[in-house]
């Protein structure tokens, strides 16, 4: 067959379109400029790369509750460095920051409510004066009412506010009726949360700690030990074992409930001022005493926690001793943390009394009961408000004084004026207290033998001192 040869145009096989189209240039063009204009916006900073990392990582709750535990084991409940004006560190240096951060994304999480509360709550022991761990322990109780109102079937949840509640109704400045209340709101709470999971040990152990307070002492003993049965690798347990033991006075088997606690927690200091407290006052062993509160300090001191208990009790232990110079040393450092704290000055001059310095006892004592200028006061240079006589250990510091004033009393310089004033405000606030009223009679027998012409007895009244617990 003889070949073909094609010719003309080129055959196609795309429709014909006439001409140029209007609207697609118009269309070109605008993407054209549109693109320019993108790419001037970037290069002046008024448009960011999407690509770009963000300039604040947003990070997820789960993240600030694991790093909030991170700094409850290591004893960071509360940096006191965020708190200072002009602070440059980083928002989080603590669990409790933490949670706080956690919480402003995951509002709704009752479980982790409860947990800031218990934080805030054990973090009050840490803090340097009653005023302090009361607004800190009303803070606690703010958060466990955000759990309980977010989820009031959560054992643990009940569990905790109970805690919170009992350790609020301890605070040296509540009393009477509100004390009463907020104990019988704990023993409903902790009722609940062992009701709502009988193997909740958590639940045991507060359930423990709040009968223990209302002294129904069989009980707290068996839930108690029941509690660290149920879980002996929480420091809680531990601790209230040992507080309950400590009630009942097992000495020894609280020491060792209190060291297992501070094995699992080892940076939470109030549990060596327990052990400390207890190897003095229950074992009689001042050295090992001294050991604690010692470790206790330096833990203090490493985590920038500025709390004088453990110098005060440091001081109170030389002063069992005999040893009136260390103690007062002691007794100085905590007054460094807080120059305005009353309580402090009245250990220092129950410390001044025991050494025989009646004379430096007497200011120490007055910035205690009545307060003092800044001019009068020799330890600082700040005024201090007077603590009221609100409970047995305020009742100490001013028995401490009204004594102190009758034994300084000389006819050409009488102090007792004063002294029956502060000694009958203790005779009214507590008539029923055997020992008080005993030193009260002391006290004032000497400012009757100096108002009949005899010259003020030149031995000083022994005056019991009270140990007020942390």
């Amino acid at each position: 067959m003889r070949e073909r040869t094609l010719v003309g145009r080129r055959p196609t096989f795309r429709q014909v379109t006439g001409g140029v189209n209007f609207f697609r240039v118009v269309l070109l063009l605008g993407l054209i400029l549109g693109s320019v204009a993108v790419l001037l916006s970037y290069q002046r900073g008024q448009i960011a790369s999407p690509l770009a990392a963000t300039p604040t990582p947003t990070r997820v709750a789960e993240s600030y509750f694991q790093e909030a535990q991170a700094y409850f084991e290591a004893g960071k409940l509360d940096d006191p460095s965020n708190n200072q004006p002009g602070s440059d560190l980083p928002p989080i240096n603590d669990a409790i920051e933490a949670y706080q951060a956690a919480l402003a994304i995951d509002t709704t999480n009752a479980r982790a409510w409860a947990e800031l509360a218990r934080i805030q709550a054990y973090s009050s022991s840490m803090l340097r004066n009653d005023e302090e761990r009361l607004v800190r322990l009303q803070e606690a109780k703010d958060s466990a009412d955000r759990a309980i109102n977010l989820d009031p079937d959560d054992s643990t949840v009940r569990a905790i506010r109970a805690f919170v509640l009992d350790w609020y109704a301890f605070s040296r400045l509540v009393q009477g009726e509100q004390r009463e209340a907020l104990l019988i709101e704990a023993e409903r709470e902790a009722s609940r949360a062992f009701q709502l999971d009988p193997n909740n040990a958590l639940a045991l152990a507060y359930y423990a700690e709040i009968l223990a307070d209302q002294q129904k002492w069989t009980q707290a003993e068996k839930y108690a030990a029941q509690a660290v049965a149920q879980d002996p690798t929480l420091m809680d347990t531990h601790r209230v074992y040992g507080y309950v033991l400590e009630t009942l006075g097992k000495y020894n088997s609280a020491i060792q409930q209190y060291q297992e606690a501070a094995r699992i927690s080892p940076n939470m200091t109030f549990l060596y001022i327990r052990i400390g407290q207890n190897f003095r006052e229950g074992i009689r062993n001042p050295d090992r005493a001294l050991e604690y509160f010692d470790r206790a300090a330096k833990i203090n001191a490493q985590l920038g926690v500025q709390n004088p208990l453990p110098y005060i009790e440091i001081a109170r232990t030389y002063t069992q001793i005999g040893q009136f110079f260390a103690a007062s040393i002691n007794a100085e450092k905590a007054l460094e943390f807080d120059p305005t704290n009353a309580t402090t000055y009245g250990q220092l001059g129950i410390i001044f009394r025991r050494a025989r310095n009646y004379e430096g006892a007497m200011i120490m004592l007055k910035c205690a009961v009545r307060g003092c200028t800044a001019e009068e006061n020799e330890m600082g240079d700040s005024d201090v408000v007077g603590l009221p006589l609100t409970s047995i250990t305020v009742a100490y510091y001013y028995v401490e004084y009204g004594t102190n004033l009758a034994f300084l009393s000389r006819p050409t310089e009488n102090f007792c004026p004063e002294a029956l004033v502060v000694l009958q405000e203790v005779r009214e606030a507590y008539p029923d207290d055997p020992t008080l009223i005993s030193i009260v009679e002391d006290s004032e027998g000497i400012c009757r033998r100096l108002q009949g012409g005899a010259s003020a007895s030149p031995f000083p009244v022994f005056v019991p001192t009270a140990t007020p617990q942390p």
